[in-house]
């Protein structure tokens, strides 16, 4: 069964194993704590994705931001991203929801069907009247994903597609 689950001490060890092997970098979506150690998992990068979902210590111009992992019964396949609000940089940036799904889960609908969930998510706690997401231009299965969604291209860079979904 495919489910969203926030982060959350009970799961720490699977997430950890998630966190830890998800790249620093991928396709505009960050880790920061790729490579980290358990402890610091532990205590630090768990701790801010949780305290991150209910607006505390949240850095200056960030918003508050929820964590959710993409579980196949008992296994971590993604991990979305939702940012509650627009700011000015999110207005022209990453947008609302940002997702990764692990390389060997790829091309099985795990995407898909994540970002179904998590627009179902996000619709409850988004206030604006379009959810907004951002993809490579070098990512065309990304693309593909938010538009079987309901996305529609609003605009394009030389590098990018800025899609909206509505609400």
């Amino acid at each position: 069964m495919l489910y969203l689950k926030e982060a959350n001490y009970e799961d720490i060890e699977k997430e950890y194993v998630f966190v830890h092997r998800m790249p620093a970098d991928e396709n505009g979506m960050t880790n920061d704590w790729y490579g980290i150690s358990f402890e610091e998992f532990e205590n630090v990068a768990l701790r801010q994705m949780i305290a991150s979902s209910k607006g505390e210590a949240l850095p200056e111009g960030y918003v508050p931001e929820t964590f959710l992992f993409l579980w196949d019964d008992d296994e971590i396949v993604g991990q979305f991203r939702i940012r509650h609000y627009l700011c000015d940089s999110l207005k022209v940036g990453a947008g609302h929801i940002g997702y990764f799904i692990q390389k060997e889960h790829r091309g099985k609908g795990y995407g898909k069907e994540g970002l179904r969930k998590a627009l179902q998510f996000a619709r409850t706690i988004i206030p604006e009247d379009e959810i907004y997401l951002r993809v490579n231009k070098d990512n065309p299965a990304s693309l593909k994903v938010m538009l079987h969604n309901g996305g529609y291209v609003e605009h394009e860079d030389d590098s990018k597609y800025y899609v909206r979904i509505k609400k």
